[in-house]
């Protein structure tokens, strides 16, 4: 991949992390600046899997997979800035810090994933996340992970 990559279909998500359904979280990822930030997007659906529990009368997207959404999206902005994709590399969450969630995020919402770089370019990233709906802030984090890369 070249820094010519500003965004990522759902097939090439796929060759990037190895999440899929039903918990691949994200449909597709654009305005990626290699190595800095890109914007992951979620259409929202009643026929997520979760929504079944949580909860039947107020179906309401889990804050835990709101953040996952997150660090999916930094999952493929580390693919592209990496040259990961193909190579079957995992991520790991190695730490969540200051969540805020500031508004629901239910069926019908088009939930963007605004994440950012703050270190990064070898094993371990931290970035900071904001998830968007309709320019609304819906939830903060800041995040840490490790990418393992296999031989």
């Amino acid at each position: 991949m070249t820094d010519a990559v500003t965004s990522a279909d759902l097939d090439l998500i796929k060759r990037i992390i190895p999440h899929r359904y039903p918990f691949l979280l994200i449909d597709k990822v654009r305005d990626v600046v290699i190595n800095e930030s890109c914007v992951g997007i979620k259409c929202v659906t009643n026929s997520e899997p979760h929504f079944q529990g949580h909860f039947p009368d107020m179906p309401i997207m889990p804050g835990v997979m709101i953040i996952e959404a997150m660090a999916q999206t930094s999952g493929v902005l580390v693919g592209l800035s990496m040259d990961l994709v193909d190579k079957q590399a995992k991520v790991f969450f190695m730490g969540v810090d200051g969540v805020k969630f500031r508004r629901k995020v239910v069926p019908g919402d088009v939930l963007e994933l605004h994440v950012k770089a703050l270190r990064g370019g070898g094993k371990v990233w931290k970035f900071e996340g904001k998830a968007m709906v309709d320019g609304e802030m819906a939830t903060e984090a800041t995040f840490t992970a490790m990418f393992e890369i296999p031989k």
